[in-house]
């Protein structure tokens, strides 16, 4: 998964947000040992502070850990992944729901909305 940018957020929190959706789909798993600081800002095509910056977040909030000669990991805590996960799918619910009600829609209507969709999915 290619790393993109835009100017509108500091760097380091879009570092971290995209990390978090690796999480998030599984891209990195439960325990997985990331890359070098050096390597993930190679590769992201970042300074390497500023990927320090954003993973020394992550490990605050709780989502990677450091093992002192070993590296740096994907928490193996499956409830807080989880939470992330639900967190995630929250904020973008949000920005539904938001862009709905400027369309004028009610949530009755943006109900039958999403249950025409997902009939649809179901169907094809």
């Amino acid at each position: 998964m290619p790393w993109s940018f835009d100017s509108s957020t500091p760097l380091y929190l879009q570092i971290m947000e995209q990390i978090k959706f690796r999480i998030a789909v599984g891209n990195y798993k439960a325990g997985d040992k990331l890359a070098s600081v050096r390597e993930l800002a190679a590769e992201a095509e970042v300074n390497p502070n500023t990927m320090q910056k954003a993973l020394s977040e992550l490990e605050r909030e709780g989502l990677l850990f450091t093992q002192r000669t070993s590296g740096r990991f994907v928490t193996e805590n499956s409830e807080t992944i989880t939470i992330l996960r639900k967190s995630l799918a929250n904020e973008q619910l949000d920005l539904f729901l938001k862009k709905m009600y400027n369309l004028g829609y009610t949530n009755e209507e943006v109900l039958v909305l999403l249950q025409d969709c997902i009939g649809q999915e179901e169907q094809a």
